[in-house]
């Protein structure tokens, strides 16, 4: 049976996201050698909008080439440093116009995607989230019309969003995604909506968002409405590889250790014993120490990964009583 054929999107830039590239393009190697597509690292270069040059190093650089990555410089015009969430919107200008899976960086492929369907036609994106936006004020709206309006705003369709088992101005009613991952048939048409809606909710916001945080929320405000507008929803169980089996979004190295399947550890410990590969991480603190210092181990051993807490929030407080916190 054929495979589909797609390009992936992650995005390189100086410091942790650099190493978070190469463990990516790594753990994609070993887990899905056979791959038909092109894993793109999108590398913003410098420019008015970064007071530091953002691009990688040179080590860096040849390790991601080295597997076979290629490496997608882009102009960074309505975010830069003001806004670093705004690369994975902007690099999409840059990418060939062909099907594409956008990831964000912090992921770690457990599995071969040859596991998942993607409908390229019909977008989606990660369910892997928390009621963090909107926030609803005493005497403002609330969060089923600040999503009304911002629908309204747009000119998107609300109701065929609604996931109507849920009740009125529950977060779970709406349609809200983590943007770890996203995916459309075409990244021109899909970034230039993307970036125009992001660049005007991000410089002339709606009246509806007057009270409301949009940093670092932009991206995942927008997402919903851009996917909605091009017939897109929820995702189904094709995708459950996603946030699954062939992906985790791990997010940051003591809540991989604290509560990710004993499976992503195995593959992360397999993929990190590469020499070159340590060479690129161990320049990353939180790596150094998680992995190779075996301060994740000492994570892992604080909590039962069968009956975490509901929140992340606490999980960062026991790590940070117990001494073990790194970014």
């Amino acid at each position: 049976m054929s495979r589909q054929v797609f390009n992936i999107l992650a995005i390189g830039q100086a410091g942790r996201l650099e190493a978070e590239a190469a463990l990516l393009a790594a753990s994609l190697r070993h887990s899905d050698p056979d791959f038909p597509g092109t894993l793109y690292i999108a590398e913003p270069q410098p420019g008015p909008l970064w007071p530091e040059d953002p691009r990688m190093s040179d080590a860096g650089r040849a390790y991601l080439e080295g597997l076979g990555a290629v490496i997608l410089p882009f102009e960074s015009r309505i975010f830069g440093a003001a806004y670093p969430n705004g690369n994975k919107i902007e690099a999409l200008a840059a990418l060939p116009d062909a099907p594409f899976l956008f990831l964000d960086t912090d992921t770690l492929i457990t599995g071969s995607f040859a596991d998942v369907q993607f409908d390229f036609a019909r977008p989606s994106a990660s369910m892997k989230r928390e009621n963090t936006w909107p926030q609803e004020e005493l005497y403002g709206p609330t969060t089923g019309q600040t999503w009304r309006a911002l629908y309204d705003h747009f000119g998107v369709p609300f109701a065929p969003t609604l996931a109507e088992d849920e009740p009125e101005d529950h977060w779970e009613r709406y349609l809200y995604f983590n943007a770890g991952w996203f995916f459309h048939q075409s990244p021109a048409a899909f970034g230039e909506r993307y970036a125009d809606w992001a660049r005007r909710v991000w410089h002339d916001r709606p009246e509806v968002l007057e009270c409301q945080p949009i940093f670092p929320w932009l991206d995942q405000i927008v997402l919903p409405l851009v996917i909605a507008s091009f017939g897109g929803g929820r995702p189904g169980p094709e995708l459950d590889g996603m946030d699954g089996r062939v992906t985790c979004h791990w997010r940051l190295m003591p809540l991989l250790y604290a509560r990710e399947e004993d499976r992503v550890v195995e593959v992360l410990h397999k993929v990190t014993k590469d020499n070159h590969l340590k060479k690129v991480l161990k320049a990353w603190p939180a790596m150094r120490k998680m992995i190779y210092q075996g301060q994740g181990d000492e994570v892992r051993a604080l909590f039962d990964r069968r009956a975490l807490p509901r929140k992340e929030q606490a999980l960062r407080n026991a790590i940070k009583r117990a001494g073990l916190w790194t970014r």
